[in-house]
């Protein structure tokens, strides 16, 4: 087994001691956490706007399966963190935009009672090469 670090300047640089994603050579791709920053400001985007928020996470999760050569279709789970509940079928709604229909990754969802930099919602991703 060949373990490669993954990592873009089109995804937020981590804001500890992990990497962006870890890759099994020809196997299998562990996506950390992404939250709304900004690749390039490395700002929060749509303070307070859930929606924004998640456009702009799966835009982090789309750049850095693109590093790796794959893309959604590739998601075999993710795992959704939210702030809030009650935002579940907000972001459901921009979630199925990317991961829809019946190829959709096996998925868990939980509200957590905060989330770095204090956003809305973070997702993590794995997926098969």
């Amino acid at each position: 087994m060949e373990r490669k670090i993954i990592t873009t300047s089109n995804a937020p640089a981590p804001v500890g001691p992990y990497n962006q994603a870890v890759a099994v050579t020809g196997q299998m791709l562990f996506v950390s956490g992404q939250i709304a920053l900004d690749p390039a400001s490395g700002q929060l985007v749509g303070e307070g706007d859930v929606v924004a928020q998640t456009e702009q996470v799966i835009a982090n999760l789309k750049a850095i399966l693109t590093e790796a050569g794959a893309d959604f279709s590739n998601v075999v789970k993710t795992t959704v963190f939210l702030k809030d509940m009650n935002d579940f079928g907000t972001v459901n709604e921009v979630y199925a935009k990317y991961f829809g229909g019946d190829s959709a990754p096996a998925r868990a969802c939980v509200e957590v009672a905060r989330l770095p930099k204090d956003v809305a919602v973070e997702i993590e991703c794995i997926a098969a090469l």
